[in-house]
Parts: C-alpha cells; structure tokens; sequence
C-alpha cells in the first residue's frame, strides 16, 4: 500500500516530498519507505481513480524492516491464537491462514513456524512481483514439522468483499489498518465476521515517535505526519481503535498490544530510509516546514550514522476473536 511505509503507514506519490526526503545527507527514499511510492508491507492496491501501474514497493524496504517487524510484534497474542485454532472441530483439514497485502511473505515466515499443525496460505497482494518473492520464501514447515502449503492471489485488500475469505481459518496481516479507511476496515470485520475466523493485523502506526537525543523539532514533525497519514479518510494512527470498535461491534472479543519497533545502531539503514520517508511525509503535508525539515534531517542523518541515535516507533498489534458457533459472546 502506498502511502508511506514509514510509521509504517503508507504516503500517496509526490516528487517535492521525496526531494525533501532525500537530500541531506546523500542518498533516496527507497520505494515504500516514504511518499516516493505508496508503501508498506501490506500493499493493498489503488482506489478508483488512482492509476493501475503505481511503483511498487521495493523488496529491499522490506527486507530491511522484516526482522525488526519480527521483533516487535506482540508474541504473547499467540497463545489465545493457538488455543483458538486448536478448538477448531476434527477432520476440518489444514486451517487457510489469509495473509492480506503479504509483501514479500515476512507474516508468514513470522507466524507459520510459530504455529502447529498442517498449514494452509493464501497470500494475497496487488503486486505479482512481490506476490512472487513471497510464495518463494514462505516456510514449508509448521512448528511441529508438519506441512505448510502456499498459495498466491492477485487482488486489492482495501476492495475486499464479503466472499473473499470464505472458509478462511484465520486472517493475518502487517501494516495494513493504518492505510485503510474507516469503510475499508467495516468490510474487513465483515468478511471475518462472515467467515468466522480470528484476524491478527499487526504493525498498525499509533502515531507516536520518541528519538533519543530529543530535538525541538521532534513534535512538529510527528504532528504533521500523523496528518499526512489521514489525509483523504485513511485512519493513520486511529486505524488500531477503528478496526477495534468495528470487530468488537460484530461480537468478537478484541485484544491489543503495543509492537514498537526499537532502532539503534544495529538498525542505521533502517533508521536513515524511515527518517528521509518520515520527514518526507511530513513536508508534503506542511511545505512550509522545508526549511527547518532538511537541517533537521541532515541533523538526524548524521547521529544516526554516528550511532548516537536511538528511535521507538509506536505500533499496536490486534488480534480479534469471534464468537464461537454456538457460545456466549
């Protein structure tokens, strides 16, 4: 999805913002780190009237947040998770795990070895490309040794409709809620609502950023940020409520955790490509910070290149569970 992948929600294209987010200290955004592209792990496909052949994101963005994204999802969900795919009725077969805006498959290589038992995904994304990576790399083994099976589809998750996820077992994804809108999100909760299913969407952008040392300019930033993430009724860092009120409303029981990712040292080539997307964003959305912006980011670029700079991106992981056929709410 595109919009910006740095919070990690998505940014629609523009070339001042992707000039501002690259210059500085040398270098460009990498498609999907900033509004060079729309971006994110999860892409989801263009809405009526955007353009069919949009850039999509590239593999290395992906490949630099995949083991931090690994690291900070909320791994303690996964024991209500477990427990609920074990009561699944006997002789149902593998379970068909749905992974929605799959990238390049880092959910599935994440949760499949994490789970027991056969499995069954079906990876979906608007990119053959990146549709092709991930059924390549996917795990072919579940926690227990037993078989894991992959499947791609070609289609656009923020288009879902009801029918899409008949006979899922579970719906997964990354990065996808904060670039939905509040519509996108109601037909999401139908379509597992429908199909009865747990959803775990992990890596929602909650709108909060802390860098260590502080600068002053810290807080504006993020402010126009988080405006940028919202423009055009996309749910930016309200995606995690959203999406909570809406299962909740269809009868499941919805937990949430916070995910953060933690960049350091160890994370510089993540840490520069998500401050040249994040502070491209936020000049596209507020051009009147340019100036500043650039002194702020070659400032940023050069204590992270130094290591001296440390920065908590704030993200929710949610996992919805439905009413079991039969039971109490």
């Amino acid at each position: 999805m595109t919009r910006s992948d740095t919070g990690t929600g998505r940014t629609a294209p523009a070339e001042d913002a992707a000039t501002a987010g690259g210059r500085g200290a040398a270098g460009q955004v990498i498609a999907g780190a900033g509004p060079v592209a729309r971006a994110a792990e999860a892409t989801e496909g263009p809405r009526d009237g955007a353009p069919e052949d949009a850039p999509r994101y590239a593999p290395e963005w992906l490949r630099l947040r995949e083991p931090v994204d690994a690291t900070a999802r909320a791994a303690d969900l996964l024991d209500l998770l477990r427990t609920r795919l074990a009561d699944r009725p006997a002789g149902a077969g593998a379970p068909a795990v749905h992974d929605l805006g799959c990238g390049t498959g880092s959910m599935g290589r994440w949760l499949a070895p994490r789970l027991d038992g056969a499995q069954h995904w079906v990876l979906h994304d608007r990119d053959p490309y990146l549709l092709h990576f991930a059924a390549v790399a996917s795990p072919r083994s579940a926690a227990d040794g037993s078989t894991v099976t992959v499947e791609t589809r070609r289609g656009d998750v923020a288009r879902l409709t009801p029918d899409a996820l008949t006979g899922a077992s579970l719906v997964t994804a990354s990065a996808l809620l904060d670039v939905l809108t509040r519509e996108e999100t109601e037909n999401l909760a139908d379509a597992c609502a429908g199909a009865g299913c747990p959803a775990l969407l992990t890596l929602s952008v909650a709108g909060r950023v802390d860098l260590t040392p502080p600068h002053p300019l810290d807080a504006e930033i993020t402010d126009a940020f988080n405006a940028h993430q919202r423009r055009a009724g996309l749910l930016g860092p309200d995606a995690a409520t959203v999406a909570a009120e809406a299962f909740a409303a269809r009868g499941a029981t919805v937990l949430t955790r916070p995910s953060p990712w933690r960049l350091g040292p160890g994370e510089a080539a993540l840490t520069e490509q998500w401050l040249r997307g994040w502070v491209g964003a936020a000049v596209e959305q507020r051009p009147e910070l340019r100036e500043r912006a650039e002194a702020y980011l070659d400032a940023q670029l050069a204590a992270c290149a130094a290591g001296e700079l440390r920065v908590t991106v704030h993200h929710t992981d949610l996992l919805a569970l439905p009413r079991p056929t039969g039971g109490p709410a």
